[in-house]
């Protein structure tokens, strides 16, 4: 397959959407190092749980002062966190005030869950015969 049928093929998912699902095409570089840069922000359990806590709040928006209690850990190192998934594009804040609120962006979390869908009715590539023959 040459460079120019996988660049075809990632434009042939959902409008707007700028990576193709995962069986759909090979990332490029670049694709995989912005998708590398989300999937490290949230390979940390603080940070899965502050995300968890932000997109489940009622409201869609959850105070930082709210937040910092549920962790062992000081109001700088929650800023920290916060600061990397806001990096990784999957929460903004507004400062009001002294405190400062946050939201999930569903864009970011709507293109995780397209390119790690395996689009309905297709199967699943089949596995190579070395790695069936160990059993």
């Amino acid at each position: 397959m040459s460079n120019q049928e996988l660049v075809v093929l990632g434009q042939a998912d959902e409008a707007g959407a700028c990576c193709p699902g995962l069986l759909s095409a090979p990332l490029d570089e670049g694709q995989a190092e912005e998708l590398a840069k989300v999937f490290k922000a949230l390979g940390d359990p603080v940070r899965l749980r502050l995300l968890s806590m932000i997109a489940s709040r009622a409201g869609g928006e959850v105070c930082v002062c709210d937040l910092t209690p549920a962790f062992d850990l000081s109001q700088p190192t929650i800023s920290h966190h916060l600061k990397l998934l806001r990096q990784a594009g999957l929460i903004d804040c507004e400062r009001r005030g002294t405190w400062v609120y946050y939201w999930l962006l569903p864009e970011m979390t709507d293109r995780l869950a397209g390119i790690l869908t395996r689009p309905a009715a297709e199967p699943l590539p089949a596995p190579a015969e070395a790695a069936g023959a160990a059993s």
